[in-house]
């Protein structure tokens, strides 16, 4: 299966990415074909990670099943992914890794992207689908609610717990998928895990997954990726009273990898979060 290309250059080098429509093959193709294939590729490699969970203790089985689920994804999705600055990725230990959110493609990409085992933090109501809940529930992903603070709050504590054991974390700071493909304001989480566990906090921009499948739409529009991996800030000595800035800079440094090869025009300021409750 392939892997992702990987790219030791600035991402100054890279040609702004462009945006165009699914071609009406590309559209029947996804219809009939592609997304029946997916959903079956998802059932497969559920039951397989569901079946390794009853011996695989620490979850590298797991991890492993869903790299293969991703990669084949990828390729099912005909995109191919470049990693600008992967020695960055190369860190042993903990971290928290922070990444722009515009498709449910981002998953895939970063599991099949990323050289290390770590744990995701995920919607709540991702754990109870067939297959995909199976293996978040099964590997020791970590479900988060946004429905009150105080069920914020038991999430962010679960993953400041995995930190602590030596386990990096996953997730998307600005808490839902952007519905236009911009970078949007960013929830704390992120920094307070990050400050919490006094690890690295390390910023990473997606770029073309909102164009291979947007919000809303059901057809692949086929594209190369890129991720960016930005330069790992650390929190040593931080308290949370340092959280907002600590994502003021997260969203900052996301922003301008983003926008530097996204066919969009930076705003001015990023729009709100679109999660659906956030405090």
């Amino acid at each position: 299966m392939s892997q992702p290309a990987v790219q030791d250059v600035s991402e100054r080098d890279l040609p702004p990415m462009t945006r165009r429509e699914p071609s009406a093959f590309w559209k029947w193709a996804t219809y009939l074909i592609l997304m029946p294939i997916m959903a079956v590729w998802t059932l497969l490699c559920g039951g397989v990670s569901l079946l390794c969970s009853f011996w695989d203790k620490f979850g590298r089985q797991q991890h492993h099943v869903a790299q293969i689920w991703a990669k084949g994804t990828l390729l099912l999705a005909g995109s191919r992914l470049t990693v600008v600055h992967p020695e960055r990725l190369q860190r042993g230990g903990a971290a928290v890794y922070a990444c722009n959110h515009l498709s449910y493609m981002d998953t895939p990409a970063l599991f099949g992207t990323l050289p290390f085992q770590f744990r995701i933090l995920a919607n709540h109501y991702l754990f109870k689908y067939p297959a995909v809940g199976w293996h978040l529930t099964r590997s020791g992903q970590v479900p988060i609610d946004q429905s009150s603070l105080r069920s914020q709050i038991a999430g962010l504590t679960r993953g400041v717990k995995t930190l602590k054991d030596g386990m990096p974390v996953l997730l998307f700071p600005d808490g839902s998928r952007s519905s236009d493909g911009h970078v949007r304001q960013f929830l704390s989480g992120a920094a307070f895990m990050a400050i919490k566990a006094q690890v690295p906090l390390v910023p990473m921009a997606l770029i073309g997954t909102y164009e291979l499948l947007p919000m809303h739409a059901y057809a692949l529009s086929p594209r190369p990726l890129l991720l960016i991996v930005g330069e790992a800030m650390e929190t040593t000595g931080m308290t949370t009273k340092n959280a907002d800035e600590l994502t003021q800079r997260l969203l900052k440094t996301i922003s301008d990898m983003y926008y530097a090869h996204s066919p969009l025009e930076r705003p001015e300021h990023a729009p709100p979060s679109e999660a659906k409750v956030f405090v």
